[in-house]
């Protein structure tokens, strides 16, 4: 077993390119309910584990188990968008052109990847349907699915697909444009989903995952969340579809919850009620912890022969100030995601290492404050990813709570601070819907007084998505990540210090 002192890192921030994600992978719900064909929609904070979750699926190799997984970072988005569906309701402009994408994606794993195909009588014909359609449209019977919707591909529907007669209207059906496919996609999806359905085997699990949809994301731009609601409206009928033909087999969505909760289409409650897990850590809707995580971690880069408790790593036996323990000291600075924690542990054993500390030591208090700088230099630009698309002025808005000086502060003290920093702000922004923005993305949080049990507590969005912003609220408080980045020394003169500190 590798020293601490020997160990590289615990694992990397970006589930792309993280060398541990295979070896120390929780089985967390969402990915489990995923699996099961139960909720197929996983929401969660960037960072959260979606990706994760995502290349577990897809890097997943049994012989009755098969997954393609969409990217979008380079994925033709304006070749897609000649295909929206015109004089149908906004939310449904884009349904049957990811319909499309998702049954051709599912042809191309029937015909080149599930070596059970056909699996009985009924699919021999269905089968050889779909190859004569896929290799007639597109010169392969594995075509590039990026490609689909080119503007020079011609598809070559009779006389391969079963459509009812009168559709042709005009339209030469043994060539078909990709500009002329929207007006028949609709029948050419009902052929396509009938003959899918046919050849999936009973007894082996399909999945078609999509990852990445945050890229190129602009909550202005309408032809973007049409497309996203498009995909969730197409995603959701397939995935009925198939549930009530028996077949295992899913469209798994990774969303951000940011950008899922600005989405607004009919039955969306019912949706999420039904088909959406949420990615929680240390939660009381979650048996999983960041510990856990992070303990699997451990194992994994340090070679070990036995599983490494959280005990082993860090010297529990002394608090933090605060009477604090480690762990929670550090939970308290994250939004309660692994990207977090394992950069948070990463900076600590740099900082272990440069203090000179011995190979078969622990992470001390020291080592935990000396990390604290440059994590929380990190959380501000992970933030600030996060924010900007939403908030233009998130800048000017993090400079007035870095005038603050204190992580706790109050309504009236805002405002004073943004009259002083007036040159910030356009007319028309107060300072409460400033606070409300970060609010939203947990930057800040309010303190809500009373209740069952009595006493207070701060209430934030990254511990309760459902919460909602109280304008009639007096104190507030930074999240306590970035105290480092923002220079946050001290507290309001007169407030003590709680533990959370």
């Amino acid at each position: 077993m590798k020293s601490i002192k020997d160990t590289t890192s615990f694992g990397s921030t970006d589930a792309d390119t993280d060398d541990l994600l295979e070896q120390a992978f929780e089985n967390h719900e969402a990915y489990t309910e995923a699996l099961n064909h139960r909720r197929p929609v996983i929401v969660g904070r960037k960072g959260s584990g979606k990706t994760a979750i995502f290349r577990k699926i897809i890097r997943t190799r049994q012989h009755d188990f098969f997954a393609y997984g969409h990217t979008f970072s380079d994925y033709p988005w304006h070749h897609h968008h000649l295909q929206g569906t015109f004089g149908v309701p906004e939310e449904q402009r884009f349904v049957h052109s990811w319909r499309f994408l998702i049954l051709m994606t599912l042809a191309k794993i029937l015909l080149n990847q599930d070596q059970s195909q056909p699996w009985n009588d009924a699919a021999l014909d269905e089968l050889e349907m779909l190859e004569r359609f896929v290799v007639d449209s597109y010169g392969s019977r594995d075509p590039d699915v990026t490609q689909l919707f080119t503007p020079g591909k011609r598809i070559r529907i009779k006389p391969h697909l079963k459509l009812p007669g009168g559709l042709e209207g005009g339209i030469d059906l043994e060539s078909v444009p990709m500009t002329e496919l929207p007006r028949l996609i609709q029948e050419v999806n009902r052929s396509l989903v009938d003959a899918v359905t046919v050849c999936l085997n009973p007894e082996h699990q399909y999945f078609v995952c999509f990852d990445e949809l945050d890229k190129g994301f602009d909550p202005t731009d309408l032809r973007y969340s049409q497309m996203l609601i498009g995909l969730i409206l197409a995603a959701n009928a397939i995935n009925s579809s198939f549930r009530a033909a028996h077949k295992k087999t899913s469209v798994v969505l990774c969303l951000r919850d940011d950008i899922y909760k600005i989405l607004q289409f009919e039955d969306k409650n019912k949706l999420t009620e039904n088909s959406v897990s949420l990615i929680e850590w240390d939660g009381p809707r979650s048996r999983w912890t960041l510990k856990q995580l992070l303990e699997r971690r451990f194992t994994v880069a340090r070679d070990a022969a036995v599983p490494c408790k959280w005990e082993d790593i860090f010297d529990e036996t002394h608090e933090m100030p605060g009477r604090q323990p480690k762990y929670r000291h550090i939970l308290d600075r994250t939004f309660r995601r692994p990207r977090d924690a394992i950069k948070f542990c990463n900076e600590v054993l740099d900082a272990y290492k440069a203090r000179g500390a011995s190979g078969d030591g622990q992470f001390a208090n020291e080592d935990i404050i000396a990390a604290r700088p440059r994590y929380s230099e990190y959380l501000l630009k992970e933030i600030e990813d996060e924010i900007f698309k939403h908030i233009p002025a998130y800048r000017d808005h993090v400079d007035i709570l870095k005038s603050l000086e204190a992580l706790q502060f109050t309504g009236s003290e805002f405002e004073q601070a943004c009259k002083r920093r007036s040159d910030l702000f356009r007319q028309d922004v107060s300072p409460i819907s400033v606070l409300r923005s970060l609010f939203e993305f947990s930057v800040v949080g309010y303190q809500k007084t009373g209740g069952v049990g009595g006493g207070s507590e701060y209430i934030w969005r990254y511990l309760d998505p459902t919460v909602r912003f109280d304008e009639a609220a007096t104190y507030f408080r930074i999240h306590p990540g970035l105290t480092e980045a923002l220079g946050l020394k001290k507290f309001r003169k007169g407030d003590a210090v709680t533990s959370s500190e």
